[in-house]
């Protein structure tokens, strides 16, 4: 068996159903045992997902996030105020700040005074930075493409639609204005 199979294989096993329903009868949950093994596996394929992403943008010189704040800039006509990047890329401006260090000691980004507001510093993509962009382009779609390619555009739609929604209950996992420890009523 290929390493490929073997590792598609092993997230079927980590847990299996059998697995998830022993321990939810275990702690007497009133819980679908069936919803946590895919919430489960789905956490598995995530974590998979994202060393998998490291690996594939270390090729070109980047992390997910670099590549993520690059992409975005090039979508925004190059320019950026940080708070905005912040807010598009879902993370805070700590993170946003290290990204921009980063890219601008690699001069695939600059900072300067912006365009919008001139007291703020926008963050602009440098020609180098576009050229990264376009120089990746044609591997970095061809491997995502790849990567779905058992799929088909019918399966593609329903997996869009699901992970929309799946997506929606992440919070469940960081909600702190719910007690998920009381019993279902």
């Amino acid at each position: 068996m290929d390493n490929q199979n073997k590792s598609t294989t092993n997230m079927y096993l980590i847990p299996s159903l059998v697995q998830t329903k022993r321990q939810v009868d275990r702690y007497q949950l009133d819980v679908d045992a069936q919803a946590v093994l895919v919430a489960s596996r789905l956490m598995v394929a995530g974590a998979k997902l994202g060393h998998a992403a490291e690996i594939h943008f270390s090729r070109f010189g980047l992390s997910t996030g670099r590549y993520r704040l690059l992409a975005d800039l090039e979508d925004h006509e190059g320019e950026e105020l940080p708070s905005q990047l912040a807010e598009n890329l879902g993370v805070t401006r700590a993170t946003v700040t290290g990204l921009i260090e980063i890219l601008e000691r690699d001069g695939l980004v600059a900072r300067r005074t912006s365009s919008v507001d001139g007291r703020q510093k926008s963050v602009i993509l440098t020609a180098k930075g576009a050229k990264k962009l376009t120089d990746m382009a044609a591997e970095h779609f061809a491997r995502l493409e790849a990567m779905v390619g058992l799929l088909t555009i019918e399966e593609r739609s329903v997996f869009l639609n699901l992970l929309g929604r799946v997506t929606q209950g992440i919070t469940a996992l960081t909600d702190e204005s719910h007690d998920f420890s009381e019993p279902k009523s």
